[in-house]
């Protein structure tokens, strides 16, 4: 049986931590509780009543894991509530000013929010630090938790405000309606980030296909299930052993192993979430955007952002890029708003140092493409297939910055990497790579170096053929039931972007 990874993983790095763990989708209570009796209800009630069982369980759901700071979650919503029924009443509708101000002040509580409880703890360690080399004596810190999933409904807020401003959909009249897209708890706490446009036409929706439903969204759940159970958590303790030794003299296929496996972790630990996200969705007649397309099979890093987190992608572009002037404008201006968007999207995943480095770090790798042209297809296969290991490559530079507890960590496991450290792998690494994690390993590490083609996730979802039905068939009757196993046994962690 592969082993437990039992303690929760060591993001957020910074002294203070998530506010309690949210009841995750590989856990027993919701597997065999939570799920079937939220499906339940939304199936055996009549299909109007199906956005109000939702809007419920999905409070329920963040109650279990965010407690009082539920609170916090309905404050958000009555106020980008209320501002959307302003922006979108008569009486503002040939009053610019008037609606601009209202935007600008339920945007400016939304980062508000975001500001005091993500950021205020490293602001004020910041400006402790700075004190203390003045010698201006020690400055107080706040210490407050970190509600789970801020950023992701932080994020739906804002662009539900700015739609509604801008005229792209109409604002939602019914608080139920409004609960349900907050909150909706498949995608409330690790995204797909979903914007308003995207899900206004399915709510009070009443036609339904029950067991379509279910035939098209439990196969794409199981998917993820297994990405999650199968092989995130049995990569989990490898890249833990290795990254806990790089503050000291790690040797370089320690190093390699350790980023190696995390960035196969979270790849298969986020996409395995946005499936089952995409899944649960599907179960309940709702159709969720998707977020993940092959990333490793980018041929630049460009191309990698258009495959990885595709909605976070997407948000900052049509919310922050473009009005920032996009590319118009002169490239010195195009390459200042790419390192501003980067920058901000380091930040996003974390109040730290090494978020912000590694968002500018991408970012840079972005204006460098730009420079050289790297940013179009290659014309070549042999091309094609050099860029797409040097992207791979660069994007797991990328990953030991993320994954790091600090920059000195992340410089002593990038020299390692990079410089020749011979030696064995460190004991409690080696203890932690055995057998059959090392060949769940290999099997991750092939299905990333397939050939770019569909991704399995919309393939199991509605694809059709032979191919299709062997993959629903596979993920339904043996991964599902295996995976079902090894969290009865306990063989589950929290989601790594849980954290963020």
């Amino acid at each position: 049986m592969i082993g437990r990874l039992v303690d929760f993983p060591r993001r957020p790095h910074h002294p203070l931590d998530i506010l309690g763990i949210p009841m995750s989708f590989a856990s027993p209570l919701f597997l065999w509780f939570f799920m079937p009796a939220t499906l339940a209800a939304c199936w055996s009630l009549p299909a109007r009543h199906r956005d109000a069982v939702v809007a419920a369980a999905s409070l329920v759901f963040y109650t279990w894991g965010a407690g009082p700071y539920t609170l916090l979650l309905l404050a958000a919503v009555a106020v980008n509530y209320g501002a959307g029924l302003a922006l979108g009443s008569p009486r503002l509708r040939d009053r610019p000013g008037a609606r601009r101000g209202v935007l600008l002040a339920a945007a400016g509580w939304d980062v508000a929010v975001l500001a005091v409880w993500k950021y205020a703890g490293f602001a004020g360690r910041q400006v402790d630090a700075l004190a203390g080399a003045l010698g201006l004596g020690h400055t107080p810190i706040v210490a407050l938790a970190l509600p789970i999933g801020i950023s992701f409904f932080t994020f739906h807020h804002l662009s539900y405000v700015v739609d509604v401003y801008r005229g792209s959909t109409p604002a939602q009249r019914s608080p139920v309606r409004f609960v349900t897209y907050i909150a909706m708890f498949p995608q409330l706490v690790a995204g797909p980030i979903v914007r308003y446009h995207e899900i206004a036409g399915q709510l009070g929706d009443v036609r339904r296909d029950r067991l379509g439903d279910l035939a098209a969204g439990f196969p794409r759940f199981a998917l993820g299930l297994a990405k999650k159970v199968v092989v995130a958590d049995s990569l989990a303790p490898v890249a833990d052993a290795a990254f806990a030794q790089a503050g000291g003299q790690i040797t370089t296929p320690t190093a390699w192993l350790g980023a190696s496996a995390y960035a196969l972790q979270i790849y298969f630990d986020f996409s395995g979430y946005s499936d089952m996200a995409v899944g649960l969705g599907a179960m309940a007649g709702f159709r969720l955007p998707e977020n993940f397309d092959r990333p490793y099979t980018a041929y630049s890093v460009t191309d990698f952002w258009r495959r990885w987190h595709m909605s976070l992608s997407r948000w900052f572009r049509d919310y922050v890029y473009i009005p920032l002037g996009g590319n118009r404008g002169g490239a010195p201006r195009t390459y200042r708003n790419l390192l501003t968007v980067f920058a901000l999207c380091g930040l996003w995943h974390g109040a730290d140092w090494t978020f912000l480095v590694w968002g500018l770090y991408h970012g840079a790798l972005l204006v460098a493409e730009r420079l050289l042209g790297w940013d179009r297809p290659p014309a070549a296969a042999w091309a094609a297939v050099l860029r797409r290991g040097a992207t791979l490559l660069l994007v797991v530079v990328g990953w030991v910055v993320f994954r790091a507890e600090s920059m000195p960590e992340a410089w002593g496991m990038l020299r390692a990497m990079f410089t020749w450290r011979p030696g064995e792998l460190d004991e409690f690494v080696a203890y932690a790579a055995n057998r059959q994690r090392m060949l769940v390993f290999a099997a991750a590490l092939a299905v990333v170096a397939l050939p770019a083609g569909p991704a399995l996730g919309p393939l199991i979802e509605t694809g059709r053929g032979p191919a299709a039905r062997v993959a629903r068939a596979a993920v339904t009757w043996v991964a599902a039931p295996y995976a079902a196993m090894l969290v009865a046994a306990g063989t589950f962690s929290p989601f790594l972007y849980y954290q963020f």
